[in-house]
C-alpha cells in the first residue's frame, strides 16, 4: 500500500466525517477520525463506524452540535447524530493512568499523539485529517498489515493489562487479516487469559458474535480461541468438544464444529454458533448449550432459537425418503427456525464430505426435497388442523388430555397423509377415535 492509494481511498470517506472535523476546528479544536473506519478505508474495505478524537472536552462537543447523546461522557465520549440518523462518536484525547484489567482510568490530553499511544495495536493507532489531507501511523500500523503482523502499540504485558478484552480483540483482528503475533504479544495475550472471567458477560459475548459475524472464516478466530487457552477459559463447553471424539474416532468435533461455522459464513452468527452448539447437544446434551448461552447473557428468545436449531441435529431424513419422512421432520422444527435448521443440516453434511470423504449429495437432495416440501405447505401442527379441541369436545369429550390425544393422533394421520385434512374427514376420524378408545 502506497501512501498516495490509502489517502485516495480516504478521500472516499462520508462527508459527515468531513463536517464534523470542520464544526470542531472552527471554533479552534484540532479533530481526528481515528481508529478502525480509518484502517478499513486504508485498506480498500467498507467502513460504516466512524469515530473522531479531538481536543475538545465533551462539553464543547455537546455545545457544537445540536443533536448529541452522553454516552460515555465522564470518560470523554459523546454520540452526535448527524442528517444520516447515525450516531458518531467523538470523544476527547485522553490517556491512561491505572490499569483495572476492565477498563483503565483515563484524563483527557491535549495531544493527538497521547491519544494515540493509548491505543491496542498498531493498525488501530491510525487517524486522519480530511482537510489536511494527512495520515497518521506513528506505529507503523499499515506496514504490520501489509507484512500479517499483530502487534502491541508499546509494552503488550501493559496493553493487556489496561483492558483485559484486547486479548480477544487481538484474536478477533488476527483471524480477520490473517495476521501471526509477535512472539512477544502472543506470551502476553496467552498469559492474560486466566484473567478474563474479570470481564463482563455482555463484553465476551459481544466478541464471541464479532468473531462469528467477522469475514468468511470464523474458524480463524474459534482456531485462535483454542490454542490461547481462551476456550478453556471462557467457553469450557465448546472446550470439551476438543478431545471428544466423533462416531468412528478419527476426527473430534471441535475440528467438524469449525469447518460447519465455516459452511455457515454467510448465513449469521447466531447459526454459526448453533453449528458449535450442534455438537455439544449431541456429545453433552441440551443443557450445556443452555448454560453456556444464559451465562452470557443472550436473551430468551436468542437461546431458544440457537438450542432449537441444534437440538434439529444430527441430520434430515435419508435420501429418497417419502413425504411422510420429510413432513414429520418439518413438524419437529418450529416454522421460523426451519430454514435456519435446514442450512444446518446441509453445513454438518458438508462438513462431513471434507472430514471422512463421505458424499454429501444425498444429504444436499434431502434438503432440496424438504425445503420442496415446505413450499407445499402441508399441515405440520394440531395447529393447522382443520379441527380444534373445542370441535373435538363437541362430539363427547370432556376436557382433559384425552382431547390432546385425539388431536395429536388427528395430527400424525395428516402427517401420513395431507389429504386428510378436511373438517368432515377429521371429525369422521375423531368419532371413531372417541367411540374405541384408541392408544394415541
Amino acid at each position: 500500500m502506497t501512501d498516495a492509494l490509502v489517502l485516495d481511498r480516504l478521500r472516499q470517506a462520508p462527508q459527515v466525517a468531513r463536517w464534523i472535523v470542520r464544526t470542531l476546528e472552527e471554533q479552534g479544536f484540532e479533530t481526528w477520525a481515528v481508529g478502525g473506519a480509518v484502517r478499513d478505508v486504508a485498506l480498500g474495505l467498507p467502513a460504516e463506524d466512524w469515530d473522531f478524537a479531538t481536543r475538545a472536552r465533551p462539553g464543547d462537543v455537546q455545545r457544537l452540535f445540536r443533536r448529541t447523546v452522553a454516552v460515555g461522557a465522564d470518560h470523554g465520549t459523546i454520540g452526535v447524530l448527524a442528517k444520516d440518523r447515525r450516531l458518531y462518536e467523538v470523544t476527547t484525547f485522553r490517556r491512561d493512568v491505572k490499569p483495572l484489567g476492565r477498563r483503565a482510568i483515563v484524563e483527557f490530553a491535549d495531544t493527538l499523539d497521547e491519544d494515540l499511544a493509548r491505543r491496542d495495536f498498531t493498525f488501530n493507532a491510525l487517524a486522519w485529517h480530511p482537510f489536511r489531507e494527512e495520515l497518521v501511523d506513528p506505529f507503523n500500523g499499515l506496514a504490520d498489515l501489509a507484512g500479517g503482523v499483530l502487534r502491541t502499540v508499546g509494552d503488550p504485558e501493559e496493553r493487556f493489562r489496561e483492558d483485559r478484552l484486547r486479548a480477544l480483540r487481538g484474536l478477533r483482528f488476527a483471524a480477520r487479516f490473517r495476521l501471526t503475533a509477535t512472539s512477544e504479544t502472543w506470551a502476553a495475550l496467552v498469559a492474560s487469559v486466566p484473567q478474563l472471567g474479570a470481564l463482563s458477560a455482555e463484553r465476551v459475548r459481544e466478541e464471541l458474535m464479532k468473531s462469528l459475524a467477522d469475514g468468511e472464516r470464523p474458524s480463524g478466530a474459534l482456531a485462535l480461541y483454542a490454542a490461547s487457552g481462551v476456550l478453556a477459559e471462557l467457553f469450557p463447553e465448546l472446550a470439551r468438544l476438543l478431545d471428544a471424539p466423533v462416531a468412528g474416532g478419527a476426527v473430534t468435533r471441535w475440528e467438524r464444529a469449525l469447518l460447519v461455522a465455516d459452511a455457515l459464513s454467510a448465513n449469521g452468527p447466531l447459526l454459526r454458533l448453533s453449528g458449535l452448539l450442534a455438537e455439544v447437544v449431541e456429545s453433552a446434551g441440551a443443557r450445556d448449550c443452555v448454560q453456556m448461552m444464559v451465562r452470557l447473557r443472550f436473551s430468551g428468545a436468542e437461546t431458544e432459537r440457537a438450542t432449537h436449531w441444534a437440538e434439529s441435529q444430527p441430520g434430515v431424513p435419508p435420501a429418497g425418503a417419502g413425504g411422510s419422512a420429510l413432513r414429520r421432520w418439518l413438524a419437529g422444527v418450529e416454522p421460523e427456525a426451519r430454514p435456519g435448521a435446514l442450512r444446518l443440516a446441509l453445513a454438518r453434511a458438508r462438513a462431513d464430505r471434507l472430514l471422512s470423504g463421505v458424499d454429501s449429495g444425498p444429504a444436499v437432495s434431502s434438503v432440496r426435497a424438504l425445503r420442496r416440501e415446505a413450499r407445499t405447505r402441508p399441515p405440520l401442527s394440531i395447529a393447522e388442523l382443520a379441527i380444534d379441541g373445542r370441535d373435538v369436545m363437541r362430539l363427547g369429550l370432556k376436557p382433559g388430555p384425552r382431547v390432546g390425544e385425539v388431536l395429536r393422533a388427528l395430527l400424525d394421520s395428516v402427517l401420513e397423509e395431507p389429504e386428510r385434512n378436511e373438517r368432515e374427514r377429521l371429525l369422521a376420524e375423531a368419532t371413531t377415535l372417541i367411540r374405541t378408545g384408541a392408544e394415541t
